[in-house]
């Protein structure tokens, strides 16, 4: 699995300039990671649009069945989606003048991903913004490493 991603200084411009955030595939249980990652962003300060039809709110933001019912501007779509899901968000991002198309962790479609390019999105693949914005900014604990993307072991010499 690769992922032709953004750098440090990239991913950080992307924090920096996001005020809106459509994470499609939210989840209402709190224990799901999607949860976990829109409250932590919420409480950062970015505004969260929950995209899941299954819901009427979560964590106090009501809910929109797809993209294309959101009536607001959007910097981020963050996709909570099966790889092979991704592909048909690529239209609507790029539709309501969204910036980025963000893969959450383990999430990787090469296909999707030039398509978006090709219509000016910036993309980023097998990355969680929760995480990334803990380890740029600061505050990325125990819970926030244990994904196997980030750890404070070693790597293995090869020999």
């Amino acid at each position: 699995m690769s992922a032709d991603n953004l750098g440090n200084k990239e991913i950080r411009d992307v924090l920096d300039n996001t005020r809106t955030i459509a994470m499609v595939g939210l989840s209402g249980n709190w224990f799901r990671p999607s949860y976990f990652a829109a409250k932590y962003l919420l409480d950062r300060g970015y505004r969260v649009i929950p995209v899941n039809p299954n819901y009427g709110e979560i964590l106090g933001q009501r809910c929109v069945p797809e993209l294309a019912a959101i009536d607001e501007h959007v910097d981020v779509v963050d996709l909570f989606q099966r790889a092979e899901q991704v592909p048909q968000f690529v239209e609507p991002a790029t539709a309501m003048g969204a910036g980025v198309l963000w893969m959450q962790l383990g999430i990787v479609n090469e296909t999707a991903a030039a398509a978006a390019r090709a219509h000016g999105l910036t993309v980023v693949m097998d990355r969680c913004m929760k995480i990334e914005y803990a380890r740029l900014f600061g505050g990325l604990t125990w819970s926030g490493v244990n994904t196997g993307v980030i750890s404070s072991k070693r790597p293995r010499r090869v020999v």
